[in-house]
């Protein structure tokens, strides 16, 4: 079941935002990060990025333990001090934070007040460009035809219900066709440490995703969380199967600029 199902109440465009960007992107996948900053920047917004930002403590609350997931959102609470939207590149880290983090204080009423004041502004990336700025993505006219997957996490999916959001923006993208296979709605198999725990489990998991991504003679998958694309890329070049991967936001960015090619997400 998604839990944002029911109708958000979403305000009008800001001048400020705060960009939340994961431990993901900043250590793995930066560009992602830049590109969201630049589709942000592109319609009028100044994005405000605060630098001691880490980690949603996702890992450890997944993992049976609250105590050190408590202890990271709580270095992170006073840095979002101004009531600016927080806007968050991953499906995953935007419902740890909009319905987790309250959770985490529900025996500490001051801290509990915060965290929840906080998860009323937190929106993950593809939600905010169509909900509150209402972006009408620019054609590249020499951009060439791509045929694509979307893929997103069980996170985005079931407590963020954003899967709308990104093909909604998918679809108005001039020559690129999205394509639905059997396996869409299916978990990669990553699942943070249930990858590591249950390793036999997730690579059966990421084979059968990409078998049935492939099948559709699709040439790139695009998702907007980061963990799921590193395994994803990761287990297509293992596998040599013939597709590439690609963040969300740099694909919007490529996609409306004409100008950097990605290199494949397996290779990072």
């Amino acid at each position: 079941m998604e839990r944002d199902k029911k109708e958000r109440q979403y305000p009008a465009a800001p001048r400020d935002v705060y960009l939340f960007a994961t431990c993901l992107v900043d250590l793995f996948v930066p560009e992602a990060g830049l590109d969201a900053v630049k589709l942000l920047e592109r319609e009028g917004l100044v994005v405000h990025f605060p630098q001691e930002q880490s980690c949603c403590g996702q890992p450890a609350y997944s993992s049976g333990n609250p105590d050190q997931a408590r202890e990271v959102a709580r270095a992170q609470l006073a840095l979002f001090s101004n009531p600016w939207p927080v806007i968050v590149p991953s499906g995953s880290c935007a419902g740890m934070m909009r319905h987790h983090w309250p959770k985490l204080f529900a025996d500490d009423p001051a801290m509990a007040q915060q965290a929840q004041a906080l998860a009323g502004r937190i929106y993950e990336l593809s939600e905010f460009l169509l909900r509150v700025l209402h972006i009408e993505l620019p054609a590249v006219s020499d951009a060439p035809e791509e045929r694509i997957v979307l893929h997103t996490s069980c996170g985005a999916r079931r407590e963020m219900g954003t899967r709308v959001h990104g093909v909604e923006l998918v679809d108005a993208l001039p020559g690129v066709t999205r394509i639905e296979h059997e396996r869409e709605s299916e978990c990669c198999g990553f699942g943070g440490t249930f990858s590591l725990k249950h390793p036999d489990i997730s690579g059966a998991m990421v084979r059968d995703k990409i078998a049935s991504a492939c099948a559709t003679g699709c040439e790139r998958i695009v998702s907007a969380d980061c963990g799921c694309l590193l395994n994803i890329g990761h287990a297509a070049r293992h596998q040599g199967a013939p597709v590439e991967v690609e963040h969300i936001a740099s694909f919007l960015w490529r996609r409306t600029q004409g100008t950097r090619t990605p290199d494949n997400g397996g290779k990072r």
